[in-house]
């Protein structure tokens, strides 16, 4: 599916042609520059990894999808929202409000026990370069195995397209990478915002912190789809895009000089997952994103990811096939994978055994909402 108009923060060099990316030291000298005359100090040195902690997991073996496990913290210092946590813990707007029903984003309080998720299912198989999973709001990045390590997978969550604007669904490459973009804006998006009562909004942004497109873009093959970073951060997670695809900032940091040009991209409109850890079965059910207009019921959807787990890992799931349980989860909508199954436990009751981990950063206050990276990203993680 085509977009009404292909995502317009398209990146624009004074009327040259894009600049290609320059060797590894170079990119990092510039890009120290750039933080640093933001106002940000951070020590790069010679590693990458400092920027940011990704969500990196070792790839299941036995034929398992689920990585990494559930958290509960408790807030020490009045001044965090939960949109602070969810940065910190490299997590969308939409799973740790999700996680956290009836808690305040804005107020949620000294010594109130926060719900981390930091437990995912994978995209469906193959798990080959960069797969976008648009209702899930999360990306995963499959690099190639280094000798002698095992698989990985580094996830990130995503701010996604608003309604009207929807990301091409399909297959497609990075095919070019860029630093310090600049953004003319285009016609249709101007116009879109002079409708809504912003006279004001510019024309032209100038590379730099305030720039929408970030300060560092990957291009797929979709006409003027990128996936790059934000001087809206707090919007990840949330439907903000022209169909773009944004990061944090220190992900997009993290990410950048890690995906070569000609990786391979996959995006899926994929609501439903089901995993399997072990012998237990866990769901996944992220609301749908309406512009793909699909044909099939969330029942639908459950069965059909269940039994391609079957098919691909016959033997392995338990016998009899808990169907009932399956549907039931798909129809709660809950992002939160749940276990089904028989002897499967309550995800509450497993939560509520959690032994909270006192939170007592600071937040990262108004100054981080911008697209550099925020400064002390390499201490907080």
């Amino acid at each position: 599916m085509r977009p009404r108009h292909a995502c317009a923060e398209r990146p624009q060099h004074g009327g040259r042609a894009p600049r290609q990316p320059a060797a590894r030291a170079g990119w990092l000298a510039r890009l120290r520059a750039c933080l640093l005359g933001a106002g940000v100090a951070l020590a790069l040195g010679g590693a990458l990894a400092p920027l940011a902690r990704a969500s990196s997991f070792a790839l299941p073996a036995g034929g398992g999808n689920v990585v990494g496990h559930m958290r509960v913290i408790t807030l020490e210092n009045p001044g965090n929202t939960l949109l602070d946590i969810a940065r910190h813990y490299d997590l969308g707007y939409n799973e740790i409000t999700a996680a956290n029903p009836g808690v305040s984003v804005w107020l949620p309080g000294v010594g109130t026990r926060i719900v981390v998720p930091t437990e995912f299912i994978l995209p469906p198989r193959p798990w080959v370069g960069i797969v976008v999973d648009i209702p899930q709001r999360r990306l995963y990045y499959f690099p190639k195995p280094r000798a002698g390590l095992p698989a990985r997978v580094i996830t990130f969550p995503i701010g996604i397209a608003r309604r009207g604007w929807p990301t091409p669904l399909g297959r497609t490459r990075i095919i070019a990478k860029f630093r310090d973009p600049s953004w003319i804006v285009p016609k249709d998006i101007l116009q879109e915002h002079r409708s809504e009562g912003d006279p004001q909004f510019p024309r032209y942004f100038a590379p730099g912190p305030g720039n929408p497109m970030g300060m560092l873009a990957m291009q797929t093959g979709f006409p003027a789809i990128f996936i790059h970073g934000t001087d809206r951060p707090w919007g990840v997670g949330m439907r903000v895009s022209h169909g773009c695809m944004h990061l944090y900032p220190e992900d997009a940091a993290y990410l950048f000089p890690r995906v070569p040009v000609g990786t391979p991209v996959r995006v899926i409109d994929r609501p439903v997952l089901v995993g399997m850890r072990g012998r237990q079965l866990y769901v996944s059910a992220a609301p749908a994103v309406s512009d793909y207009s699909s044909p099939e019921s969330y029942a639908t959807r459950a069965v059909a990811a269940l039994s391609r787990l079957r098919a691909h890992h016959p033997g392995l799931l338990p016998e009899p096939l808990p169907w009932k349980q399956l549907l039931a989860a798909a129809q709660a909508r809950q992002i939160v994978p749940v276990p089904i199954g028989p002897g499967a436990s309550r995800v509450e009751r497993d939560i509520a055994a959690l032994r909270p981990v006192a939170y007592a950063l600071p937040p990262y206050g108004v100054g981080a909402n911008n697209a550099a990276v925020p400064p002390g990203a390499a201490t907080r993680r």
